[in-house]
């Protein structure tokens, strides 16, 4: 199993505009390609400008094509302009986190 590990961070005072932006959206069509997150979340301590968000697939190759096939709906492009017209994001970092067979025990 493999996790990507999404954080975005917006301008100051932008973060429930952008997951508002997201919820109308994107968040339906992502979803319908990459199933239920794990989490979705902000933070209250660190860098309050930002939201994180997991989403588990079965391999590399499941997700190459999970995200190909979100990539091609007109759907997501839809929203992926409205969120550029925006402006809310400043900066994301993306991070494939592999688990543990320790994972599997707990």
């Amino acid at each position: 199993m493999i996790y990507d590990h999404r954080t975005y961070i917006c301008r100051p005072g932008t973060v429930k505009q952008q997951i508002a932006l997201y919820e109308e959206y994107g968040l339906a069509t992502q979803v319908k390609h990459l199933g239920k997150p794990i989490l979705y979340a902000t933070t209250e301590v660190g860098d309050l400008n930002s939201f994180t968000h997991i989403w588990p697939y079965g391999s590399i190759a499941e997700r190459a094509e999970k995200r190909a096939e979100l990539y091609n709906d007109p759907d997501w492009q839809n929203y992926l302009k409205k969120s550029a017209e925006a402006g809310l994001l400043v900066e994301q970092e993306n991070k494939i986190l592999v688990g543990t067979d320790i994972f599997d025990k707990v």
